[in-house]
């Protein structure tokens, strides 16, 4: 493979979030996208011709292609496992959506397989490297709130079946709004507190079943295998601590709430499915003098200017390719979406036992992307 010059990449998995990729990859100029595989070939092709991409076709094209280095994994999540050892046994690094795989056993063997091999993972999501997440972790980390004591996120509404063509698989072991939408959030808060100790939580299952609404399925039912709504609490290494809702039952919408507590203000932080474009960053400062009901409670809020190029899906791909040609550590390792996994799983595990659960795993370190992080610059 070669060792200088744009990173060739290939995608597996042509479905729904293909298009959030491809948009982006074919935008950076540090990587060609060179492939893409699917079992419905035909679906790979349309979208090879939608963004440009010269070659298509089964899996084959892209685990067999010479100039590919890096294997975007888009298949569903019981099978990210399978798809990343079959790419790691190509020869080639691992860019895989998350989760990273659905138990613990499975999911650290691939790790090993890919420490063994020489061969990197990384995993989604990387909407916590946008401009938003980021500049924030610079402003706690700098002290713009004292010390950080305790997060609140909240993520609610109906469900993907208003939308996705195909849902049943968000309701299905490895989904749910915990599996699907707990690494946006857990993951950003690990980015700001550091690793998770202990967890403890409840769940439940609005409904059985579930219907499609729209597309060739709509009015199939499906069975809805995990809890749908869960409220976890978390403990963090360092003594942070957060409370989550993850809810697809709530007629009410309410989606990228996080909010950061500590010693000298509250911070706001954009919905960590964005990448700093769904709000502002903000700072409420405590009162100043004392308030007598019913007099208004005015507070000091400050915005923090987000630092850094708003981009998209592929920014985690983009940040793995120019750390290969520079030989130093990506940010969205292997091991931080293992640690998020870990951390997910075990909030299950809690809502099952309704008791506290340890978190085994631990991270040395969690990396960050500089502020001058330009993705549509040519570096390579």
């Amino acid at each position: 493979m070669a060792g200088s010059g744009p990173v060739g990449v290939g995608l597996i998995g042509a479905g729904n979030i293909s298009d959030q990729y491809l948009t982006h990859l074919t935008s950076f100029p540090d990587v060609h996208v060179l492939a893409i595989g699917d079992l419905l070939e035909e679906r790979a092709r349309e979208q090879a011709a939608k963004y440009g991409v010269p070659t298509a076709g089964g899996v084959d094209v892209v685990l067999g292609h010479p100039d590919i280095e890096i294997v975007i994994n888009l298949t569903i999540p019981a099978t990210h496992v399978e798809v990343s050892e079959a790419i790691l046994s190509a020869g080639k690094h691992v860019w895989s959506e998350k989760p990273i795989g659905v138990d613990r056993a499975s999911s650290l063997g691939m790790l090993e397989k890919a420490d063994a091999a020489g061969l990197r993972v990384g995993i989604a999501p990387d909407t916590v490297l946008g401009p938003g997440i980021q500049t924030a972790k610079r402003a706690i980390a700098r002290g713009d709130i004292g010390r950080p004591l305790f997060a609140s996120t909240s993520f609610q509404w109906q469900g993907p079946e208003i939308f996705h063509p195909n849902p049943g698989f968000l309701y299905a072991v490895g989904g749910g709004p915990l599996l699907d939408m707990g690494p946006y959030y857990v993951s950003a808060l690990v980015h700001v507190f550091g690793p998770v100790a202990a967890v403890a939580a409840l769940g439940l299952k609005g409904s059985e079943t579930r219907r499609v609404q729209v597309g060739p399925l709509a009015g199939e039912e499906f069975p809805v295998e995990i809890p749908s709504t869960v409220s976890a609490l978390i403990s963090f290494e360092e003594g942070a601590q957060a409370q989550s809702l993850y809810s697809v039952d709530s007629p009410l919408f309410r989606h990228g709430v996080v909010e950061i507590t500590g010693t000298e203000g509250t911070m706001v932080i954009p919905d960590p499915n964005t990448f700093g474009g769904g709000g502002a960053i903000t700072i409420t400062r405590p009162l100043k003098e004392a308030v007598t009901p019913p007099a208004p409670v005015v507070q000091e809020v400050i915005e923090v200017p987000q630092e850094g190029v708003l981009a998209g899906r592929g920014l985690g791909v983009l940040d793995m390719a120019r750390s290969i040609r520079a030989g130093r550590p990506h940010v969205a390792t292997g091991r931080f979406g293992y640690h998020v996994l870990d951390t997910l799983l075990s909030i299950e595990e809690a809502v099952e036992r309704r008791a506290f659960v340890a978190v085994e795993s631990t991270l040395d370190e969690v990396g960050s992307l500089g502020a001058d992080f330009d993705p549509l610059a040519a570096t390579l």
